[in-house]
């Protein structure tokens, strides 16, 4: 699955999302809203990562929803 697909998928990610990382607020799901981007600086605000680990986090993430 690529970004676009997670995009078009959220509302059936977003639970996945919320259950891998779980101090994500709703509110920041859903401005997420399946953006890379905008997971990758959540993940760094909330959980202290470094650009680089974020965003390895949320390759791996991607990788495992085939």
């Amino acid at each position: 699955m690529n970004w676009e697909q997670v995009e078009g998928n959220w509302n059936q990610v977003r639970g996945k999302i919320k259950a891998k990382w779980g101090k994500l607020t709703d509110k920041e799901i859903d401005v997420i809203a399946g953006k890379k981007d905008q997971l990758v600086g959540r993940l760094q605000e909330s959980y202290g990562l470094t650009k680089e680990e974020a965003t390895k986090e949320a390759d791996e993430f991607m990788e495992k929803l085939h």
